[in-house]
């Protein structure tokens, strides 16, 4: 049986997959596991293939779920697409970004979508 916050998520994943779509991406693929973590959704936006974090977080005072996106996480979400694209013969040969969406399921206007939402080193 899921949790509250594990169904929220769910639902924010599922809006955030609908925003990107209507917005050109195509989807690749979602909850990618790797022993690094979890690839929330792939898409491909043109020639990238693009990691997408979903944050969901209910307005408080303490910030979005952008503001919730550790150096930690950071580094286990390029530690996942590495394994990703080397699962598939990929590495080196595609053009990749993070991108970052903040969203409230239900509320499509909640969503807050970051585009190369941070550099890979």
């Amino acid at each position: 049986m899921q949790t509250q916050q594990q169904l929220l998520g769910k639902q924010a994943e599922t809006a955030a997959r609908g925003y990107l779509e209507r917005h050109g991406l195509r989807f690749v693929t979602c909850n990618y596991h790797c022993h690094f973590g979890e690839l929330d959704l792939i898409m491909r936006d043109g020639e990238y293939l693009v990691f997408v974090e979903v944050r969901y977080r209910k307005p408080s005072g303490y910030g979005d779920g952008i503001d919730s996106i550790t150096n930690s996480k950071k580094q286990k979400l390029i530690s996942s697409a590495k394994c990703y694209l080397l699962e598939r013969n990929l590495f080196d040969k595609i053009p990749c970004r993070f991108d970052v969406i903040a969203a409230a399921p239900g509320k499509e206007n909640k969503i807050n979508w970051i585009k190369d939402a941070f550099w890979v080193k």
